[in-house]
């Protein structure tokens, strides 16, 4: 499908869960935040029934996030819920890689095709830091499980913080080369105030070459990240929601004053 500027939409990304078991320092606020309510978070079926009707009305791609989407009970169900959709080409997961020893090879066999795993240093200390309290070996064994189960291509995601010694990227491109890991560099967003840029390695933040919509996990479809534009698809209906977003998508990014990184999925 194509949106009013010509760009061809075909790729979504759906929020399962605004829940996460880490609290980074750029995505979440050190006071906590406030939690949807277990009643406004879409169910797999309603998750599953959206993405039927947008791959009929052309999306081939879909990549889970969250917030944490392995810490939402049942992922592997979804996951082999939306693998089976006729004509769904590529689906895959963002996730900050702690759960996957417990979850890659049930990923791998329920369809998940590839996996994104973010990962901004690796100085145990330093991501302690970030992470608040994260534990750096576990996103390491999260890695190799992944590639133990087969799940391939393995990008790492690296947010780049302001505070950041230069060394620090230098360090973790060594460590992804050395590994066979593709690394994306993404530069530290701001919502608010519409900060963003486009992403090295990868294809996010160039908006005249925008080709997704955005399923948050209580319905709501936003066409651009950058927007308080939202269409829910409970309340309109799934059709009308994706017609909606796709009459009404902006040519590009401004601000967005209604959501947060957690409960949008970046």
């Amino acid at each position: 499908m194509f949106d009013r500027f010509n760009r061809s939409i075909h790729y979504l990304r759906i929020s399962v869960t605004d829940r996460c078991n880490l609290r980074c320092t750029y995505c979440m606020p050190e006071e906590g935040i406030r939690l949807m309510d277990h009643r406004d978070i879409l169910s797999f079926e309603e998750i599953t029934a959206f993405t039927k009707l947008a791959v009929a009305n052309g999306i081939t791609k879909v990549r889970l996030t969250g917030g944490e989407p392995l810490v939402r009970k049942g992922i592997v169900e979804l996951v082999e819920m939306l693998a089976g959709i006729d004509g769904l080409k590529d689906l895959s997961m963002t996730t900050n890689g702690i759960l996957l020893p417990d979850y890659a090879a049930d990923l791998k066999k329920a369809g998940l095709s590839r996996i994104n795993i973010s990962l901004d240093s690796v100085d145990a200390e330093k991501y302690a830091q970030i992470t608040r309290n994260g534990e750096l070996a576990k996103v390491l064994n999260g890695i190799d499980a992944a590639r133990l189960a087969g799940i391939e291509p393995i990008k790492i995601n690296c947010v780049l913080l302001g505070s950041m010694p230069d060394e620090e990227p230098s360090q973790l491109k060594q460590f992804c080369e050395s590994r066979g890991l593709q690394l994306r560099f993404i530069h530290q967003m701001n919502l608010k105030t519409g900060e963003y840029s486009t992403v090295e390695g990868g294809d996010g933040g160039n908006c005249s070459q925008c080709n997704r919509f955005r399923l948050l996990a209580n319905g709501d479809i936003k066409p651009c990240l950058f927007s308080n534009l939202a269409y829910n698809i409970r309340k309109l209906g799934h059709q009308e929601a994706l017609n909606m977003a796709l009459g009404n998508k902006p040519p590009s990014g401004t601000y967005n004053f209604s959501g947060e990184f957690y409960n949008i999925g970046g």
